[in-house]
């Protein structure tokens, strides 16, 4: 199983896409992230869904969690607002590093690896294995990837493997 057939349609953003869009298509499509992507398709980061939450939760509740509980729900109902009028680019680290990356070819454990040593649930992958610079034909989620690997675990038979 390589990258390329794994490799699915997933929601992008740039940096300039809107934060309340890019919250938006999380919630919406249930996703683990989203890669900001630059004009041409090159992936340039990952958004993970953790990461624009936590731009949402006030600084000093981030500082002292105990604070949360002040919280009322119709407070807590609003924290999306301090998305309005911010950029994609405003929610990433400013030392963030590139995206993780693997080319068509990738197997399922070097695609298990990346996201494994990136503790990213996506990882891109890129159409041409001598480019690093080259768009991205698709993305290899985590839960993806889990079902691939139990498929074929359970497709083995029960006498191929023994949980106990």
């Amino acid at each position: 199983m390589r990258a390329r057939q794994l490799a699915g349609e997933f929601p992008t953003v740039t940096p300039d896409s809107s934060a309340l869009e890019a919250a938006r298509l999380l919630a919406e499509h249930r996703l683990p992230g989203l890669i900001v992507v630059d004009e041409t398709g090159r992936p340039l980061a990952v958004l993970p869904s953790s990461q624009l939450i936590r731009s949402i939760i006030p600084g000093y509740v981030q500082d002292d969690p105990a604070l949360a509980r002040v919280f009322d729900e119709e407070h807590a109902d609003r924290l999306c607002a301090s998305l309005a009028g911010k950029r994609v680019a405003d929610l990433l680290p400013k030392d963030r590093t590139p995206p993780p990356t693997v080319d068509a070819n990738a197997t399922a454990m070097e695609i298990a690896s990346v996201m494994a040593a990136t503790r990213s649930p996506v990882v891109a992958v890129s159409g041409d294995p001598h480019r690093s610079d080259a768009p991205m034909i698709g993305v290899v989620t985590a839960s993806q990837l889990l079902d691939r690997l139990l498929r074929r675990y359970e497709d083995s038979g029960p006498a191929a493997h023994d949980d106990r």
